[in-house]
């Protein structure tokens, strides 16, 4: 199976996003949607789970547990860091192969404790020099795609920042 996995759209729908999720048997967005414009659009191409994000105003769930794949997935947005996650989470990873989250417009993958942390980065408007990108999970193993040229060079300065600090 292939996931797509998109984050922080905050209501920007972007061509490069759809193209670079066609194909996919599912999609996930975890959280600032920004609206059911960017829902409808990614249905038009798999069915979609998602959590709200903190400036979405809908009224959807925070925190998520599927499977899809073979994979136990959680899903939230706001984390806040891969070797910190908010007790909401934490308690949830005993049963869980990947955590895919968002917020921090960050590219993340890393596996702790033999769980993958993934965040795609934000696929919405620009912010400092982060990327923006989309991720894709197939058979387990992830990748950051980038959807522009300046992008590909911010995955891999941004990657996995979250636990450096």
């Amino acid at each position: 199976m292939k996931i797509g996995i998109i984050a922080d759209t905050h209501g920007l729908m972007r061509p490069e996003a759809l193209a670079a999720l066609a194909g996919v048997d599912h999609i996930v967005h975890a959280g600032d949607v920004g609206g059911e414009h960017v829902l409808r659009a990614l249905r038009s191409i798999a069915p979609v789970t998602y959590v709200r994000g903190n400036n979405d105003e809908d009224v959807g769930f925070a925190i998520k547990k599927i499977t899809r794949g073979g994979s136990r997935i959680v899903v939230t947005h706001i984390l806040p860091r891969p070797r910190q996650p908010r007790h909401a989470v934490a308690r949830l990873l005993r049963n869980a192969d990947i955590v895919i989250f968002g917020h921090s417009h960050l590219p993340h993958d890393e596996v702790i404790d033999g769980v993958r942390f993934f965040n795609p980065a934000s696929a919405g408007p620009r912010r400092f020099d982060y990327p923006v990108a989309v991720g894709v999970i197939e058979d387990g193993v992830p990748l950051h795609i980038a959807l522009d040229e300046r992008s590909g060079i911010a995955l891999r300065e941004r990657m996995n920042q979250l636990s450096r600090r």
